[in-house]
């Protein structure tokens, strides 16, 4: 497929993903945001009273030293009692997640990990404890309005503004925190999650092209680990200074070890060096969907799986997965999937990678869950409805995996339910599974 029928999907940055899977950096930047506002605020208090001063304006900046007095006893109050409150709320919201986990399945815990509003949330707090501590060290004991050097009037205000907005985020995290304990909208940003990758991925197959005679093969070097993104730019400029195409091995999602090839050079006379080659591939501690097709589909299943065995018993669980299992597979039934081809600007290929194709798809949306519906009408009738629709869809030559399933699924429920009334009933295609 030609470069210029898509564009190329940006590369994976380690050091961004790693600051994104963690909850230390937003509060550390908050922590330095607050100390630099809070310098900021304490000079515009020293100039304000200095003018008051040299105003004599005395009678009206004890008014505001007054004012300020009484809002000490806000501030005070704020910095002992938000620091509990920061761990009443975070402790609620962590069983809150693990219950989650444990019911639906352990990859959610990535969205609440990567979720924004969980770290400007937790940032703001703490933000809001920090502040409120350093401006109860701009309180003066001296009253006179004549001797006084600082009177913390910003800075007041900024902590009461601070806590309202700590108040307003509380709320939406709060919101946000109970929708990820709920099955629909987790499957919703799951299924939303797939569409954006499947946007921005390049599609095969790329051509009948030869590759020609392998010449060598570059290893994995580093830690081992999922291979989570490939620059797919960067291969292609260095296979177009060697003049050879190079072909990915592994396919993305893939666990590679130290030692085992990842890239085979066809043509030329030489492997590409290996500074060339140097953050072409990044590999982490579990799949992530930047580049990752078959992701989505992989978490849905686990969460379809969950809720079908025995421990859960939660059929309508499995029939949300498969509504938006069969709406991915509907997206892509007549999309080019397979081996994409990757050119330069000549149009020549460079680099050949593998994907995901169509009977895989369809077997790692259906295979594990088909299992187990035997015993469910209500899954094996939504089963079977989506079987019929993606067959609608479907052109002739991707008809024969859905062919294999809906066959499977049948004999399975006949060897499973004796009684004929309730196979009938069972086979029944339903899009509700059971309206």
């Amino acid at each position: 497929m030609s470069d210029r029928g898509y564009r190329r999907p940006r590369p994976l940055s380690p050091l961004r993903e790693h600051l994104r899977d963690t909850f230390w950096f937003a509060p550390t930047m908050g922590f330095v945001c607050v100390f630099v506002l809070w310098l900021a605020a304490s000079a515009v208090d020293e100039e304000i009273v200095a003018v008051f001063q040299r105003e004599e304006a005395y009678d009206e900046l004890g008014s505001l030293i007054s004012f300020v007095q009484d809002a000490k006893t806000i501030v005070t109050t704020i910095s002992s009692a938000m620091m509990t409150f920061i761990g009443v709320v975070f402790s609620i919201s962590l069983v809150a997640v693990q219950m989650a986990s444990g019911q639906l399945t352990p990859r959610v815990v990535r969205i609440f990990v990567r979720s924004r509003i969980s770290k400007v949330t937790l940032t703001v707090f703490l933000a809001t404890f920090l502040f409120s501590l350093l401006v109860l060290t701009s309180y003066e004991s001296e009253a006179d309005p004549r001797l006084v050097v600082s009177v913390p009037l910003l800075q007041s205000m900024l902590t009461l503004v601070l806590v309202g907005l700590s108040l307003l985020l509380f709320v939406v995290y709060v919101s946000s925190t109970l929708r990820l304990m709920q099955v629909g909208p987790v499957v919703d940003k799951i299924a939303r999650d797939s569409f954006r990758v499947l946007g921005r991925m390049p599609r095969g197959p790329g051509g009948p092209e030869g590759l020609g005679p392998e010449t060598g093969r570059v290893v994995h070097e580093g830690r081992a680990g999922v291979l989570r993104d490939v620059n797919t730019a960067r291969l292609v400029r260095a296979a177009r200074r060697q003049d050879v195409v190079l072909r990915l091995i592994p396919r993305i999602g893939d666990f590679v070890v130290p030692g085992t090839p990842v890239l085979a050079v066809h043509g030329g006379a030489t492997v590409p060096p290996r500074r060339l080659l140097r953050y072409t591939v990044s590999v982490g501690v579990e799949r992530t969907l930047h580049q990752d097709l078959a992701f989505g589909l992989r978490q849905l299943v686990d969460i379809a799986l969950r809720a079908l065995s025995t421990s859960v018993n939660d059929p309508t669980t499995a029939v949300q997965c498969l509504d938006r299992i069969v709406q991915f597979l509907a997206a892509v039934v007549r999309l080019p999937l397979g081996t994409v081809h990757h050119r330069d600007r000549s149009g020549r290929v460079r680099l050949v990678q593998e994907g995901p194709a169509w009977e895989d798809l369809v077997d790692l949306g259906f295979e594990e869950i088909r299992w187990c519906v035997a015993g469910s009408p209500q899954v094996s009738r939504r089963l079977l409805a989506g079987l019929d629709d993606l067959l609608l869809l479907a052109p002739e030559e991707r008809r024969p995996p859905l062919v294999r399933h809906r066959a499977l699924l049948v004999q399975a429920v006949e060897q499973a339910v004796p009684v004929a009334a309730d196979r009938e009933f069972a086979l029944l295609p339903d899009r509700q599974g059971i309206g």
